[in-house]
């Protein structure tokens, strides 16, 4: 099978659908020897970084490349993907995120390319409130639509949890006879993602990873921290890393409120080198989200021997098993609790270690791979 994987959702700076992409092509490279890969890029830059990241060398005929000039949004993709796609004789095309080329998937198309995606989240969906400057939110009516087509004219939708699975399959009216083409496909840390041994951080150290959006509910962990903070019995620093965001100042002003900017590390956007360092120096690693079509920062954060906390939303206690503190994300005093807990009491900090350690490692990345690729060869099987 000849396979066309859209890569263009690597952009120069990692987002979470980049690294996945990324660590898909990477597995893919190491277990699949029966079918035939191009690599659709924007950037020649990216390109070649990602080639070097999976160790896919020139020498290796089962892959190659094109480089086109248009974003996966744009209009002139929508328009020239169908004919790329034609020319390059592709059986089976994946986005790794929800928009793919809908021009080039027509509601009745006999015997054309097979189409899969990848939807990572409903949150646009189905919490517009939680990110009301984002662009989804902000054409909710446009978003919607354009999600009804890709429900219709894919031939099957990968996503991440069961969570994410159920919602998929209800908000985006998928019938009963197609609820088995939506297949849910855990992702999971990085092969480099392991413990480190460093000396216990005095104050202790909180962190945080993610954006800035609403439903991620940083103003929350903010005023647990503030709360901690004036307790006085436990020493700590809350550390950020994630982009501020000018659309949503909620974050800033709250730490402003509680006169916390001696008490906060906030770096912005890190490399890959530093955000390991980060969860690996860290004392307690809390996402406190209303929704997560995942949450992979509790896996990368356990596989690096840090305590979780997170919230009992959506697919994180789906991913979190029993190897973090569950909270409830619209109870304050629970989060504090369970600071306190981490922060202090040494047991519980190394019981979690332990349940961490051996619940990252019940996910791989080659694991994602071959589920991905059986996912390939039974949907076009089924054309």
């Amino acid at each position: 099978m000849r396979i066309g994987l859209d890569a263009r959702w690597i952009f120069p700076e990692i987002t979470g659908i980049g690294s996945y992409t990324q660590e898909l092509i990477r597995h893919i490279a190491e277990v699949d020897r029966d079918h035939e890969y191009i690599l659709f890029f924007q950037h020649e830059s990216v390109l070649q970084r990602t080639l070097a990241f999976a160790g896919i060398t020139a020498q290796d005929d089962r892959f190659s490349t094109r480089v086109i000039p248009h974003g996966p949004f744009s209009p002139a993709s929508q328009l020239l993907m169908s004919r790329l796609l034609r020319h390059a004789k592709i059986d089976l095309y994946h986005s790794t995120n929800f928009m793919f080329p809908l021009t080039a998937f027509p509601p009745q198309r006999f015997g054309r390319v097979t189409c899969v995606t990848t939807i990572h989240d409903l949150i646009p969906l189905l919490f517009p409130e939680h990110t009301p400057k984002a662009l989804k939110s902000r054409f909710h009516g446009v978003y919607k639509r354009v999600m009804k087509e890709v429900g219709r004219r894919a031939d099957g939708i990968i996503t991440v949890s069961e969570s994410s699975r159920r919602d998929i399959i209800e908000h985006m009216a998928i019938p009963p006879d197609r609820a088995d083409r939506v297949v849910a496909i855990h992702e999971a840390a990085a092969a480099n993602y392991s413990p480190d041994t460093s000396p216990a951080n005095d104050p202790r150290v909180i962190l945080y990873v993610g954006r800035m959006d609403p439903y991620k509910n940083v103003v929350g962990l903010v005023d647990a921290f503030a709360q901690l903070l004036s307790a006085g019995d436990v020493r700590a620093r809350l550390k950020i890393i994630g982009p501020r965001d000018a659309r949503y100042p909620q974050v800033e002003e709250r730490i402003s409120t509680h006169r916390l900017e001696p008490h906060i590390d906030w770096p912005g956007y890190v490399s890959g080198e530093e955000l390991l360092t980060a969860y690996q120096q860290a004392d307690v690693f809390v996402l406190p989200s209303y929704y997560e079509g995942f949450g992979l920062p509790v896996l990368e954060a356990m596989a690096c021997g840090t305590p979780v906390i997170c919230s009992n939303r959506a697919s994180l206690p789906e991913v979190a098993g029993d190897a973090a503190l569950i909270i409830d994300p619209d109870q304050p005093d629970a989060l504090v609790t369970a600071l306190r807990d981490v922060l202090t009491n040494r047991d519980t900090a190394q019981t979690l270690r332990v349940k961490g350690l051996h619940r990252a490692a019940q996910f791989s990345w080659q694991r994602t791979a071959r589920e991905t690729i059986a996912c390939y060869e039974r949907l076009q099987a089924m054309r």
